[in-house]
């Protein structure tokens, strides 16, 4: 499905200034939805509205607080002048039309079409209508109202003329929408003076849980939070929010925590015709989020400490190892602790990637591009003028296949490096790779004197190999090859499939 950016673009010639306006009011448009029970759709002109030009659906948006009155999406119909009168009206005159009659919609849970009665609301930005929102609400449920949904659409409403008057959203409520609570999170309403005229039930018990013992209705609501919240310096600035809320200043976003209970906060200023209104607060208890929050960034520092550790140890064997070769005469013996020593850099590699992850993944360029100064340093071993280097993007692995792969990389240029060159022999092993939806190829080749007669990867004896064929297909569940180069050299082929892998 296109994005709202894309259908703009396809259907209107708008400023970039009206795009970013009508992408903040879709950005907060679910707390209207919620607000107002009721379906919202945003309208555009697809042309001069005055030469009878359709309008077209960019958005839709659906209430969590009551049912759709629009089972199929909107997105991208077009409407005519006869279908849709009272957004047209409010696209020309720029004033919010109430239908004179109900409309009829599909309903999710009705099985003959429901009567709906729709509002059409200007989306004002500076001095021009840009767009219209339609409010779409089951008529049946507007003859019934509870106290609750009484407070929720008186603030809808004084929001929707907001809209209307090209005073919300703003910039500043756009970055207020982050995580913010939604209407049935908790709502309270205060008058102009700050004293709270209607809370939700899910409000007070967010305030039960920071200690509140008495009712919330009839108090000032920055006193009480003030004297509710544990840090001092975050009551002063909960309660300058409101107050700026109520100076008719944009609010914003808060956390606060008092007497163990984590809660979020969003003040939104409520100014219909330009004329303040007092404001509304959403508030919502994060307090077992945020326990589960702490408790998953505890556990993760603890995994990166066990690598960090993990990498260390391995990093100490291997100079140990490497201390070894050192020491040893025998050319075997030194050539096999060499080759140790890098098998062991390899895994000490990837855990070191993953002392400082978050997320238990690995970027294999990273490692790879760390691992190839001491690929040279082993072929120093049989030769001064190898060179080794990486072509393409390898990309991003769990930690469960990044150590396999890895180590099946380094066996691959090692046994290039052994196998394909006479000692003194200039030459180049490349690892090209390439990363599909599915699948990521690896060739390493090298412009060495190519394999011998007969050769055979499933009867060779080589330990290198016996590893990368034992990693391949019980890790990583994928295919390696070994074929003559196109021109010269060899050729490792190695496909491993990205995703779940079968059996698993």
């Amino acid at each position: 499905m296109a994005t709202l950016s894309e259908l703009l673009a396809e259907h209107t010639d708008l400023p970039g200034s009206a795009v970013d306006h009508l992408q903040r009011v879709v950005g907060d448009w679910q707390l209207l939805a919620d607000l107002s029970f009721a379906d919202l759709l945003l309208w555009v002109g697809a042309g001069p509205v005055d030469e009878g030009a359709d309008l077209v659906c960019v958005a839709q948006c659906r209430p969590t607080t009551a049912a759709t009155v629009h089972l199929e999406d909107k997105v991208g119909a077009a409407a005519s002048k006869d279908e849709h009168a009272q957004v047209f009206q409010a696209l020309r005159t720029g004033d919010i039309v109430r239908a004179d009659r109900d409309v009829e919609a599909e309903g999710v849970y009705h099985p003959h079409p429901v009567h709906a009665v729709r509002e059409a609301i200007p989306v004002r930005c500076g001095d021009d209508v840009i767009a219209v929102l339609s409010r779409d609400t089951d008529l049946q449920r507007s003859r019934m109202r509870s106290a609750l949904e009484t407070a929720y659409v008186a603030c809808a409403d004084d929001l929707c003329q907001m809209i209307a008057d090209g005073t919300f959203p703003t910039p500043e409520d756009r970055a207020a929408t982050h995580s913010s609570p939604r209407a049935g999170d908790g709502f309270i309403r205060l008058d102009t003076e700050g004293i709270v005229v209607y809370a939700s039930p899910n409000a007070l018990s967010a305030y039960h849980r920071m200690g509140l013992q008495a009712d919330l209705e009839g108090q000032d609501l920055a006193v009480t939070t003030r004297s509710l919240i544990t840090d001092p310096f975050d009551a002063q600035e909960v309660v300058g929010d409101i107050q700026a809320a109520l100076a008719g200043r944009t609010g914003r976003r808060m956390e606060v925590e008092a007497r163990g209970a984590t809660v979020l906060l969003r003040t939104l200023v409520l100014r219909p015709h330009g004329k303040l209104a007092g404001a509304a607060v959403l508030v919502r208890d994060v307090t077992e989020v945020k326990r589960r929050d702490r408790a998953l960034l505890s556990k993760d520092a603890t995994i990166r400490e066990i690598h960090h550790r993990v990498k260390n140890n391995l990093q100490t064997v291997a100079a140990l190892l490497r201390l070894q070769a050192r020491r040893t005469e025998n050319e075997e013996a030194q050539v096999a602790l060499t080759e140790s020593v890098r098998r062991v850099t390899s895994i000490a590699s990837v855990h070191e990637m993953l002392s400082m992850s978050v997320d238990e993944e690995v970027d294999l360029d990273e490692v790879v591009d760390r691992l190839l100064p001491i690929m040279a340093d082993v072929a120093t071993v049989h030769t001064t003028r190898i060179k080794v280097r990486r072509a393409g993007s390898l990309g991003v692995f769990s930690a469960e296949r990044a150590t396999p792969l890895v180590m099946v990389l380094t066996e691959l240029v090692q046994n290039a490096i052994e196998h394909a060159f006479d000692s003194g022999q200039t030459g180049t092993v490349t690892i090209r790779s390439e990363r599909s939806a599915r699948w990521l190829d690896v060739i390493i080749s090298d412009d060495g004197r190519g394999l011998p007669p007969g050769f055979s990867l499933e009867a060779s004896d080589r330990l290198g190999l016996q590893i990368v064929r034992t990693l391949v297909t019980a890790e990583l569940g994928g295919s390696i090859g070994l074929h003559p180069g196109a021109d010269v050299g060899t050729d490792a082929v190695l496909r491993v499939p990205l995703g779940r892998r079968s059996g698993r």
